[in-house]
């Protein structure tokens, strides 16, 4: 297998959220391209290659965003591939980046992601075209959405290994208040178990404040291989092991409807490749598009044995952390940007630069990112090099 040593050289996020000020797509893309230069010590003649991810060309209305981002990123005449996968277009498009450069055929790649999500389209319309992404046919059509469909799975896994509604509650607490310390946060809040049990009910068990939200967003990765990268040796964040693996698009279709089963197959090849295991990740971003779905992540990677997931706590000062960022739920929503943001987020907790009190010492890390109910798991192990 050969060896994944693709560093992080720098990066940006627009801040995820509901855009208020008449800006676009097009504007974040330049304002977290410039960032994410200005962060690398790099100038636009340096990039070679551009990869975009963008989830719904009918949230942003613009058909081919590819061909415009690069013409409004001013990187002209580089080759530019668009990159979509559901929830997890951010992350796969970072795979695609690391792709690139490890084939030999680029030297220095753009990876850049962005969503409209929360403030171009009428709440209920993007919910109905986010029910579209499963199967548009069976499930889509007939009104069954993202919400009905988590919950299911959630309500198998809860039987199965005893979670209960107020351990979900303490995800969505824990979550929040991450994202009190993350800049780019859409929700940071501090909350109490009694404030999400409390919040109004969705899809049992799935109450308001188990549901991460539709957020705007973007963010932007340079990356290169480790022997064209500024910076000194063993000070770099870097991704050293990328995999994806995919699942029935029906969950109904499975053996096993509460088990993740595309993380468990990703994180397999993912650690392999890193040539470490899951008990060796200090640190972890995981897609909680709702509450139960960061336990459900946590099992299916062998992070944590699911009979013990009422026990363990996963804070900042406890021995594996996830979703110091604040995750979905805190950091917010923006499909195309969040896999991009999990990477800058972890590369900087892995440098000491994520701005935590006190810092975060991790040697590992975790990203993880899905479509669908984890139809489709794009994983990322990260590390100093």
């Amino acid at each position: 297998m050969a060896q994944c040593d693709i560093v992080v050289c720098g990066g940006a996020v627009r801040p995820f959220g509901r855009s208020r000020d008449a800006s676009s797509p097009r504007d974040w893309v330049r304002e977290v391209v410039d960032g994410a230069l200005r962060d690398a010590g790099l100038e636009r003649r340096d990039v070679d290659a551009m990869v975009l991810a963008c989830e719904s060309d009918h949230l942003s209305m613009q058909l081919s965003p590819g061909a415009l981002m690069v013409d409004e990123a001013g990187l002209l005449p580089c080759p530019v591939l668009r990159v979509e996968c559901g929830g997890a277009s951010g992350a796969a498009a970072v795979r695609a980046g690391v792709m690139h450069l490890m084939s030999g055929l680029h030297r220095c790649v753009l990876v850049v992601g962005f969503e409209h999500a929360a403030s171009h389209l009428a709440a209920d319309d993007v919910r109905r075209l986010y029910g579209l992404s499963f199967d548009a046919d069976i499930e889509g059509m007939t009104g069954v959405g993202a919400t009905q469909l988590y919950a299911l799975s959630m309500r198998l896994f809860m039987q199965r290994y005893g979670v209960t509604e107020a351990r979900m509650a303490q995800v969505s607490v824990k979550n929040h208040g991450h994202a009190m310390h993350n800049p780019w946060a859409h929700l940071p809040r501090k909350l109490s178990v009694d404030d999400v049990m409390a919040s109004r009910p969705i899809s049992a068990p799935y109450k308001l404040l188990d549901c991460s939200p539709l957020s705007d967003g973007a963010a932007a990765l340079v990356l290169m291989r480790a022997a064209a990268a500024p910076g000194p040796a063993g000070a770099r964040a870097a991704i050293l092991g990328t995999a994806c693996a995919s699942d029935h698009v029906r969950i109904g279709d499975r053996a096993r409807p509460e088990w993740f089963s595309s993380k468990a197959q990703a994180g397999k090849l993912a650690f392999a490749m890193a040539g470490i295991g899951p008990q060796d990740i200090d640190v972890a971003e995981l897609y909680d598009a709702y509450s139960g779905a960061e336990l459900q992540a946590i099992a299916a990677y062998g992070l944590a044995a699911p009979e013990r997931l009422g026990q363990l706590e996963f804070g900042a000062a406890d021995r594996l952390a996830v979703n110091l960022s604040g995750g979905l739920l805190g950091q917010g929503a923006a499909p195309g940007a969040t896999g991009v943001a999990q990477i800058l987020a972890l590369a900087r907790i892995l440098t000491g630069r994520f701005g935590l009190q006190p810092a975060r010492t991790a040697r590992y890390a975790l990203a993880d990112a899905h479509g669908g109910v984890a139809t489709v798991t794009v994983a990322h192990v990260m590390g100093l090099l």
